[in-house]
């Protein structure tokens, strides 16, 4: 049984570009797609519409934007981290931006990795391979 991914992203094109790329990467983690910040913390703290999940259920992984609506990413992430239940969960930043603020400001508040997305689809699919492979595969996460 794969874990879920957990895919935190308000642009259809890129959700849909990340969907095709981990079809490319041969990923079977099921991609749960949440379109901004609030609905990635409801969710992972199974509140409003994800009352019924069960919040000791982790995704394998959370794939981060960091310009998000409602709630942006390094709100997400800072909420994660202050909570006992999700502070070890793996967090990957996915964005656009390089700028050096947004990389150290992540890493501040407890990124596991920072990807600036390609925007060639080839690199990109690269790029979605490579998370795959080591957050997955390689990576042995802590046990509660």
């Amino acid at each position: 049984m794969h874990k879920e991914i957990l895919l935190v992203e308000d642009n259809p094109d890129d959700v849909e570009l990340t969907r095709l790329a981990f079809d490319e990467a041969k990923i079977a983690n099921r991609l749960m797609v949440v379109g901004d910040g609030a609905e990635a913390l409801d969710y992972l703290f199974a509140r409003g519409k994800y009352s019924d999940r069960d919040p000791e259920d982790l995704p394998s992984i959370m794939l981060l934007d960091l310009n998000l609506p409602k709630v942006d990413g390094r709100e997400v992430l800072q909420a994660v981290r202050a909570n006992e239940a999700t502070r070890t969960l793996p967090v990957v930043v996915l964005t656009t931006s390089a700028e050096p603020f947004d990389v150290e400001a992540s890493y501040a508040l407890g990124v596991n990795s920072y990807i600036q997305k390609p925007v060639d689809f080839e690199q990109f699919v690269w790029a979605v391979k490579q998370v795959g492979l080591y957050w997955l595969v390689l990576n042995h996460p802590r046990t509660a």
